[in-house]
């Protein structure tokens, strides 16, 4: 097993977003994977595990997450804990926030002079770049006028963009994502199922057959319920385009439609 870069034997992890709090946990913890817990679930002896030491020598990780439940026998325990932690040992705690809120401050000073206490956020200005380096590590190729667009529209939900960026990759695998290229594939799908393909590219506006061919294939990996809504979407936007809407916006709004979909 590849062991992470030396964390702290204790970290806590603190923010708004639950799923920014665990992909931070994860990336600190590097290879190990970790036994988890939520805070409130906490029955007794969940350190027992990290205090004991290896057979193997293999390295250790508690995750705990909403750790703001964790009861009054917990705080014991880890006052206990961290009395003399483990060096192959790691404990991380997650505890999300209120808007604008502070850490819980019996965990803080428990952590305090034994580990390390970080906040976990990404400003609004740039989620657009956490979209991009999402999707670099997915491997799929967002452009950074769609990574804008889905942030527009999908919302500031960073578990919300994650999914719509997988969506993407799963839909256009090993292509560019950009905004005409989904615009593309709602005008594919807006066409008869059986329409051959000749007649599929003149329809939608491509120079060839395995164009149309290709896109077909993409928007069959979309829900049914997925794309009879996305369909009625183009209709929509192409009301609001001959209404004098701006293409952006209109395009914006079909960006997010496919990607925010499940």
């Amino acid at each position: 097993m590849t062991r992470p870069r030396r964390p702290p034997p204790v970290l806590l992890l603190w923010g708004e977003d639950p799923f920014l709090l665990r992909e931070a946990a994860l990336e600190a913890l590097g290879g190990v994977r970790p036994r988890e817990v939520e805070g409130a679930a906490w029955a007794g002896g969940e350190l027992a595990d990290l205090a004991t030491p290896s057979l193997f020598g293999e390295a250790r990780a508690l995750l705990v997450t909403d750790a703001r439940a964790l009861p009054e026998a917990a705080h014991r325990e880890l006052a206990a804990y961290l009395a003399a932690p483990p060096p192959d040992a790691w404990l991380v705690l997650c505890a999300p926030v209120p808007e604008r809120g502070r850490p819980p401050a019996a965990l803080v000073r428990l952590v305090q002079g034994v580990g390390e206490v970080r906040e976990v956020r990404v400003a609004r200005k740039d989620l657009a770049g956490w979209v991009l380096a999402r999707a670099r590590e997915g491997g799929v190729q967002l452009a950074p006028e769609a990574a804008q667009a889905l942030v527009e529209t999908v919302g500031e939900d960073p578990g919300a963009l994650d999914q719509a960026v997988r969506q993407l990759g799963a839909a256009f695998p090993g292509e560019r994502v950009g905004t005409a290229r989904l615009r593309d594939l709602l005008r594919v799908r807006a066409l008869p199922e059986r329409m051959p393909p000749a007649e599929l590219a003149r329809a939608a506006g491509l120079r060839f057959e395995w164009q149309a061919r290709r896109l077909r294939d993409q928007a069959r990996r979309f829900r049914e319920e997925e794309l009879a809504a996305l369909h009625g979407e183009v209709v929509a936007a192409d009301r609001a385009l001959k209404s004098g809407a701006p293409e952006d916006v209109v395009l914006a709004a079909l960006v997010a439609a496919i990607a925010g979909r499940r």
